[in-house]
């Protein structure tokens, strides 16, 4: 089963330059350690599970076909701070490469949903700061793992829902198709605020142009 909360953003459209163009997503992956970030990521990637991975900080570039076009996704799957004080926290680089944000916390470990607490509390300020549009989508995983679990349904949706962003439970252990929807929500998400970002600029332009030609006017 999946559980999923969408984020406020209304579905537009959004016309593309010919068929062919190429479409990419940075995708950064977020959480403490052993909450199954390199898990998820292999999941999409290959949609086979895979349980144990070493300290590796890697990039992928997976493409996958949504609504008939070639999407690539390239996937920034980061490791856990070492040191405890800067458990929240998120480089500039990082901050300024990722199009979207996919933050992984284990229903079984209360630790790590704090911690993903902590890193939306950086990205809203970063996204303040830098101007982005960068999307966010909540993740808590090992739904598989009911009898151990310490971090309720509810509490995840609450999240998200204050942060206004997506929110699923998945077990990537289980399943491929629940690891599937976090990817392409999150891509759906990227989508929309990319073109309400250029829809803005756009009317901008125009209230620019408007308002240099009533200014001449008033001055002849």
């Amino acid at each position: 089963m999946v559980v999923q909360v969408k984020s406020r953003i209304r579905h537009s459209s959004k016309t593309m330059e010919g068929n062919q163009q190429k479409v990419e997503a940075n995708v950064l992956l977020l959480g403490a350690e052993n909450v199954g970030k390199s898990a998820l990521t292999v999941r999409f990637l290959t949609r086979r599970f895979i349980g144990e991975y070493g300290d590796i900080e890697s990039i992928y570039s997976h493409t996958d076909k949504i609504d008939g076009r070639d999407i690539c996704f390239n996937i920034w799957d980061s490791l856990c701070p070492q040191n405890v004080e800067e458990s929240g926290y998120i480089s500039d680089r990082q901050l300024q490469w990722a199009d979207g944000y996919i933050l992984v916390y284990s229903i079984c470990d209360r630790a790590s949903f704090n911690m993903v607490r902590q890193q939306v509390q950086c990205i809203r300020q970063a996204k303040q700061k830098l101007a982005s549009t960068a999307q966010i989508i909540i993740v808590g995983n090992k739904r598989d793992l009911q009898h151990r679990r310490t971090v309720s349904s509810e509490e995840g949706r609450l999240l998200a829902l204050s942060a206004d962003c997506g929110f699923f439970e998945v077990s990537a252990a289980e399943t491929y198709h629940g690891v599937l929807m976090v990817f392409h929500e999150l891509f759906e998400l990227i989508r929309e605020a990319r073109a309400l970002k250029k829809g803005t600029a756009g009317f901008k332009g125009i209230v620019r142009s408007m308002s240099a030609v009533f200014g001449r006017k008033r001055t002849e």
